[in-house]
């Protein structure tokens, strides 16, 4: 093989490893980049005493009306992230929580996290709208806000939102429960409450795979809470104090 050949052939490969390398490891933006474009949110910074207290995975026929209960104790307001084949299974309780005044929000139709390359932008709108269409059968309502399951974020989740008329909600970082993981009540109850911030987006979960340590860690979490003069609202209503400070300024 002459000399002239390798060098085409050797600049090729390389050229093909570089695209392999690229197209398997795309560039990750991280929080900054989405968080300054508007595209996704993880708090609201504003001077009220607001928190937005935020359940993901359900609903759950036990967990969820117990938390319910509590949260109607306190006059409290959350927001549901509700995954659409649950909804399917207890249409009763999503249609509760619209009529005690709380917001249902999109948290995809199987609960498959989008990390992987195989969850392109379609096949991420595919699940939105799954879930969106059992929330309108039982709600009569669209929802506006998505959740990605586990929080992974990338193009794809915002574009494939976007698409089908979705604002992606995180939650704050330093008010992540990891109820999930039942790390023990205590655990749970002074994360927030060591923690508690204006504008806060605090994550629980009112499905958990076991028993839950959650609705116990609440009946601690509200009444301080509200002691402390926190209002507990949804996180639609917490994105209109953002507006408010921005035209305040």
């Amino acid at each position: 093989m002459g000399t002239f050949r390798k060098t085409i052939l050797l600049a090729a490969c390389l050229t093909a490893t570089a695209f392999a390398r690229a197209d398997a490891a795309p560039e990750k933006k991280g929080r900054d980049y989405y968080e300054t474009r508007g595209e996704i949110v993880w708090e609201v910074p504003t001077e009220q005493k607001v928190i937005a207290l935020t359940f993901d995975d359900g609903p759950d026929p036990v967990d969820t009306p117990a938390i319910l209960e509590l949260l109607r104790q306190y006059g409290a307001k959350a927001t549901f992230f509700v995954v659409g084949q649950r909804v399917d299974k207890f249409p009763d309780i999503v249609r509760r929580e619209m009529e005690e005044g709380h917001e249902i929000a999109n948290h995809t139709f199987t609960h498959n996290y989008m990390n992987g390359r195989k969850h392109s932008a379609d096949r991420i709108a595919d699940e939105i709208m799954k879930t969106e269409q059992s929330i309108v059968r039982v709600t009569g309502k669209k929802p506006h806000l998505f959740r990605p399951p586990g929080g992974y974020y990338n193009d794809q989740v915002v574009g494939a939102s976007k698409t089908t008329g979705y604002k992606v909600v995180m939650w704050s970082w330093h008010q992540d429960t990891e109820d999930w993981s039942t790390p023990g009540v205590g655990k749970i109850v002074n994360k927030v409450l060591k923690n508690a911030r204006n504008g806060d987006i605090v994550l629980f979960h009112d499905y958990v795979e076991g028993k839950t340590q959650t609705v116990e860690a609440l009946r601690q979490i509200l009444p301080q809470l509200k002691e402390r003069g926190f209002r507990f609202i949804t996180v639609s209503e917490l994105l209109t104090h953002r507006k408010a400070a921005a035209v305040e300024n």
